[in-house]
């Protein structure tokens, strides 16, 4: 085979398809209407909107995977959203992981880049909703200590529930 026809090879040969854990090709799927709230974000099959601000904490839901295409996004929404509303008092943001499926390493480290950014600011990330898999990874990797992991949203704001931030 000649350098031309390796070339003309190539450019004929579709991409290999993304697959997901279980085999299944991955589909990229993001809503046709998407609130457009402060912060609110959709793409690549990953929602990030700010849902409310109570008693001086502002909660973010997430909703989708979280891997290598969506950490960026995730880490970026999350600073943004925390640096828009602590000019207006809330200095805690609670990420709500309760419609997250998936989270890899690729995500973890955009959630601690978020927290040593949001942290340097004088504010904090609690997570609620934390799916067993990924609390077994939080606590793996020793990121249950950094974190305030809280299993919803109302225990994050009513504090009644012990956060998960011992082994």
């Amino acid at each position: 085979m000649t350098e031309e026809t390796r070339r003309t090879a190539r450019a004929g040969r579709r991409p290999p398809e993304v697959r997901c854990r279980a085999g299944a090709v991955q589909a990229a799927t993001v809503p046709d209407a998407f609130p457009d709230a402060p912060g609110a974000y959709a793409d690549d099959g990953l929602r990030i909107e700010a849902a409310r601000v109570e008693a001086g904490t502002a909660v973010v839901a997430v909703a989708g995977e979280i891997d290598l295409r969506t950490a960026g996004p995730l880490r970026d929404r999350l600073v943004e959203t925390h640096g828009r509303l602590s000019g207006t008092g809330p200095r805690r943001l609670v990420a709500d992981f309760a419609a997250v499926p998936f989270c890899d390493a690729a995500g973890l480290g955009a959630l601690v880049a978020a927290h040593n950014q949001i942290s340097a600011a004088g504010g904090e990330i609690a997570l609620a909703g934390v799916r067993p898999a990924q609390l077994r990874l939080f606590k793996i990797t020793g990121l249950h200590r950094l974190f305030a992991i809280h299993r919803d949203v109302e225990a994050a704001l009513s504090g009644q529930d012990s956060p998960t931030r011992s082994g």
